[in-house]
């Protein structure tokens, strides 16, 4: 039969009623109707019609629900090859007497064909095997009680095509290894020797499950942490694959890097002496033939000792000053975490921190200066493989009265010296701007005028600048004054036009 592939173990059973009507006083002697006893999917089925002698053969017909059948000729048999249920129906047969026109009919036949081969079911053993396990496939189909004598053989097929042993009258077929890969549609087909029925199974996915090999990681030492400078072993073995195997070791990193260790194609690995790098998680890989099994990771945790601290000041420099904020850093290049930073002034504790990176930032602490705070500082550091002392640093602190108000007095002296000299240029700038030239008398010759001083109104006495100094040791501020003096009287000169208060100021400067 072409094509589709079906499942089922549900056997129906079609069977062959013969409903012979039996003649009421007498009537349908002269014809009767036979057939055999069942009728199966694939069968050569005869209906006989029996005659009397009365009964002449040539007129004998064969009626199929009432219609009449063609057949080559006239004949008291009606042959049906290859019986389907299309040929199920309700049969009779008719004849005529020889010395009458009437045909006389015979005793009705109801025939209805059983099926033969129900729907075979395929089934797979065991049900979900493990990858590279085998596999018995079983074709299981039940024949009816009166046909359990029949001949089958069976085809066994993957994704619609035969595999290569073809068809046997087994009904089992074995797999020697399945893989995960080999997880696809199987199917069979059971069929009568002459291959006049057959059926098929509903297709049967396998659901092969990934072997996980069983391993065992032994390594030295046994509690997987290791100090720098140790050796380590690693050791893989594996239960359950098939052989031979090859052992590769790999190493993956805190950045999730995979790399091979080489020289690891046996089943041992050594390091002779770890260092930081070295840790990690290490797994094992055995491989055959056709699959590779990986082992569960092992972590590895390499320790290293701190290195010693360098105690480092914020401002960088050792002396500060009398409520200055200072920070103290400490820090170690190297060192597995968790690492914990003590801060030590004369070998007292001012605090501790802890921080869990290796070579990270370090730890800081911060404080307010006071002279009580003058002396040595120095930190630890631990990790608990032993601790580490800093180099000591000595800082000085000063009272802020002796010194830091000696630049802020300094600052104001000079603000006020820069201030005092720009008062006295601008007094002298705008001293010369009012002085002028009185208006002459117009009816005067000017061979009649006589020389006369010019009148400057306005005219300011210099201003002489003496600065005092106040030297007393007991103070730290200097005080400056600035003093206004009068000019002494001086005889009376012609001054040019040419002379400006500026240079009057000038002169009397120098004389």
């Amino acid at each position: 039969m072409p094509g589709s592939f079906s499942c089922g173990v549900a056997f129906t059973q079609l069977w062959l009623t013969l409903l012979v009507v039996t003649p009421v006083n007498g009537q349908h002697d002269s014809l009767v109707l036979q057939a055999p006893p069942a009728v199966f999917e694939g069968d050569s089925v005869v209906l006989r019609c029996h005659t009397r002698e009365d009964i002449a053969a040539e007129s004998l017909k064969f009626y199929k629900n009432g219609k009449a059948l063609e057949l080559s000729g006239p004949s008291s048999e009606l042959h049906i090859h290859h019986a389907n249920r299309e040929d199920n129906g309700q049969y009779t047969c008719t004849g005529r007497k020889n010395w009458h026109l009437k045909y006389t009919p015979s005793n009705t036949v109801r025939v209805q064909v059983q099926e033969l081969l129900p729907r075979p079911v395929l089934m797979a053993t065991p049900s979900q095997p493990i990858d590279g396990s085998p596999v018995t496939l079983t074709c299981q189909i039940q024949l009816p009680a009166q046909r359990s004598n029949v001949q089958l053989q069976f085809c066994f097929l993957k994704n619609l095509q035969a595999l290569e042993s073809g068809c046997s009258n087994s009904s089992e077929f074995h797999i020697p290894a399945i893989w995960t890969e080999e997880s696809t549609w199987y199917q069979c087909r059971a069929e009568t020797v002459n291959s006049q029925t057959e059926k098929q199974s509903i297709a049967l996915k396998i659901p092969v499950q990934r072997a996980l090999a069983d391993f065992q990681t032994y390594i030295m030492p046994a509690s997987k942490l290791v100090y720098e400078g140790q050796s380590l072993l690693l050791n893989c073995s594996v239960n359950g694959v098939p052989g031979p195997l090859k052992f590769s070791w790999y190493k993956r990193d805190m950045l999730n890097k995979k790399a091979n260790i080489p020289k690891s194609s046996g089943a041992e690995v050594k390091i002779s002496k770890v260092n930081v790098s070295d840790a990690g998680e290490y797994y094992c890989e055995a491989k055959n033939s056709r699959r590779r099994f990986v082992s569960r990771a092992v972590p590895i945790t390499i320790k290293v000792p701190v290195s010693q601290p360098v105690l480092t000041l914020s401002s960088g420099k050792t002396q500060a000053l009398e409520g200055d904020l200072m920070t103290l850093h400490c820090k170690s290049q190297r060192g597995s975490p968790y690492i914990l930073y003590e801060f030590y002034h004369e070998n007292v504790s001012l605090g501790n921190s802890s921080t869990l990176s290796g070579e990270g930032g370090g730890a800081s602490f911060n404080f307010s200066m006071s002279t009580e705070r003058s002396g040595n500082y120095h930190c630890t550091a631990d990790n608990g493989l032993g601790a580490q002392n800093s180099e000591a640093i000595w800082i000085s602190v000063a009272e802020m009265t002796n010194n830091r108000s000696a630049p802020v007095i300094a600052g104001i002296t000079v603000g006020l010296l820069i201030t005092a000299v720009g008062v006295f240029l601008s007094y002298c700038w705008f001293s010369r701007q009012a002085g002028g030239k009185p208006a002459s008398d117009e009816s005067r010759s000017p061979s009649d005028a006589e020389p006369q001083e010019p009148t400057y109104y306005n005219m300011p006495a210099c201003i002489e600048l003496q600065p005092v100094y106040s030297n007393d040791p007991k103070e730290a501020v200097i005080y400056t004054e600035i003093r206004r003096t009068q000019p002494k009287p001086k005889p009376k000169r012609a001054v040019k036009e040419s002379e400006s208060p500026r240079s009057r100021c000038q002169m009397a400067e120098k004389n």
